[in-house]
């Protein structure tokens, strides 16, 4: 019995993973009414008879809904169904006015695919199972000290989102790690921006996922028990949630229990799931074809017509700014990964802003600020625009700004909206050139520290670095450190 024991606690696990998220498209309209797709509303203010689910209402698809599943798919690598069908899903829950959700089920829009995630510089290629189009539900607000259902006193349901167009994007259980997931979610969401099919904002829930998670001995290829992970509302949740789940299984395991197919909830403050409901199987929705909406059959032509339209995707995206700028693969990826910041770059580049240079600057101090302000790039541009960067970083290749003043004359552009050559003038950032101030630094530092002097004229090259250090100190930041140390080194090399 003990030896058993000891076996399970020394056995490693495998944990296997798969994603489905939600996308909510930005059309105009509903997926099945006219009623405006719109956030933030008043409560109850987009919505008809159809999106209610009144009697005798009839339900007429987006077009625009399709064409952007299509893009999807063809983005994603899929096989464009010739034949599709919508679905009744049937369940009753207070957002669900109609009680059953227009969905589809055995045949979506878009079948198979894959999508590649690079993570620790190995590239993994993940399955797609499915894309398929349904609607969206409506939003049930539940009044209580911590939001959740079991503790609410009354809750509020708001049906503008019940029946805004939905694609979910299904991926095979392909994924092994936590941070595999977060590169999966995070390329994905790049995808999505990048085909102008969805905002892609997961704070307002235009981007949601669920994940399905277990674990099994590492090198069987059997399924674990399957728990699904709900209210996953921004990457570095999932990634959290699924590093929590993980070690609660294996712990499980390895005390001889087992997990239980389930849904569980994802505690953002605890970083810990807890149980919501058993988990459902697809009898359970009473699935049979939407006797309102004849099958989807697609013009071939019109799915040709639509992938001839496909943009840039981040991934070749990412490859060609490595080969016609020169970027590292890590500066590569968070340029190239955005569309805003990707066309940041760009314009900036553009102006004349050598692209290695650029890229530093977006991947350091640019990003720095962003992840210190919670901004994104289309709000800096207009704090600190392509243009300005592009002026910047031609001062400073002219020497007229030293690495100090050129941080600090982005820090005040972006705090006071000012144009760049005013705060430089202003705050006296201008890095000084000039041979004979610099030479008065130089001569007032090599007479305050006759040791360092002598250590340099006996062979310790080091010590150039602290006469400089004094004189850029000396100066508040602003000589010009090549010729600061041109300058020291021609006069100590004087007898």
């Amino acid at each position: 019995m003990a030896g058993a024991s000891t076996t399970a606690v020394a056995q490693e696990f495998e944990t296997v993973i798969g994603l489905e998220c939600h996308v909510e498209l930005s059309t105009t309209t509903k997926m099945f009414c006219g009623c405006r797709n719109e956030f933030g509303a008043p409560p109850n203010t987009n919505v008809c008879p159809v999106c209610l689910g009144h009697p005798g209402s009839l339900p007429v698809p987006n077009e625009r809904a399709i064409e952007y599943i299509v893009r999807i798919g063809l983005a994603l690598g899929c096989d464009i169904a010739p034949r599709s069908l919508f679905h009744r899903k049937n369940y009753f829950y207070p957002d669900m006015p109609k009680n059953f959700q227009i969905s589809q089920y055995d045949l979506p829009v878009c079948v198979g695919g894959h999508l590649d995630v690079e993570v620790d510089e190995h590239v993994r290629r993940i399955g797609i199972t499915r894309v398929h189009m349904e609607e969206d539900t409506g939003k049930t607000t539940h009044a209580g000290v911590t939001g959740r259902i079991g503790q609410a006193e009354y809750a509020l349901v708001d049906y503008n989102r019940a029946g805004v167009p939905l694609v979910e994007v299904v991926s095979e259980p392909d994924i092994r790690s936590p941070e595999e997931a977060r590169a999966y979610l995070t390329e994905l969401r790049a995808i999505l921006e990048a085909l102008g099919v969805s905002d892609v904002r997961m704070e307002e829930g235009s981007l949601r996922c669920d994940a399905n998670v277990s674990v099994r001995p590492a090198g069987s290829h059997e399924l674990g028990v399957k728990v699904e992970i709900k209210n996953l509302n921004s990457i570095r949740s999932l990634e959290r949630a699924l590093s929590h789940e993980r070690d609660r299984q294996v712990e499980l395991l390895r005390a001889g229990g087992r997990p239980v197919q389930e849904t569980r909830h994802f505690d953002e403050e605890t970083g810990t799931t807890h149980p919501l409901r058993s988990k459902e199987e697809a009898f359970d929705y009473r699935y049979f074809p939407e006797p309102d909406l004849p099958p989807l059959e697609l013009d071939p032509a019109w799915i040709e017509a639509i992938r001839a339209t496909l943009p840039e995707l981040p991934a070749a995206r990412r490859d060609r700014l490595r080969r016609e700028h020169g970027l590292r693969p890590e500066q590569a990826s968070i340029v190239g990964s955005d569309a805003r910041a990707a066309e940041y770059f760009e314009r900036a580049v553009a102006l004349g802003a050598p692209g290695p240079a650029v890229a530093r600057w977006m991947t350091q101090d640019l990003a720095a600020y962003l992840n210190r302000t919670g901004e994104g790039w289309e709000e800096l541009a207009k704090r600190f625009s392509p243009e300005a960067l592009a002026d910047l970083l031609r001062r400073s290749e002219e020497g007229e700004l030293s690495s100090t003043g050129a941080k600090a004359a982005f820090e005040l552009v972006v705090e006071t909206g000012r144009p760049l050559g005013e705060v430089i003038e202003e705050r006296g950032l201008r890095q000084v050139s000039d041979t004979s101030q610099l030479e008065a630094w130089v001569d007032e530092v090599i007479a305050e520290n006759p040791r360092l002097v002598e250590q340099f004229r006996g062979g310790k090259e080091g010590v150039l670095n602290a006469l400089v250090g004094q004189v850029m100190k000396r100066s508040a930041g602003s000589a010009n450190p090549q010729a600061v140390s041109e300058l020291l080194r021609s006069r100590l090399a004087e007898p």
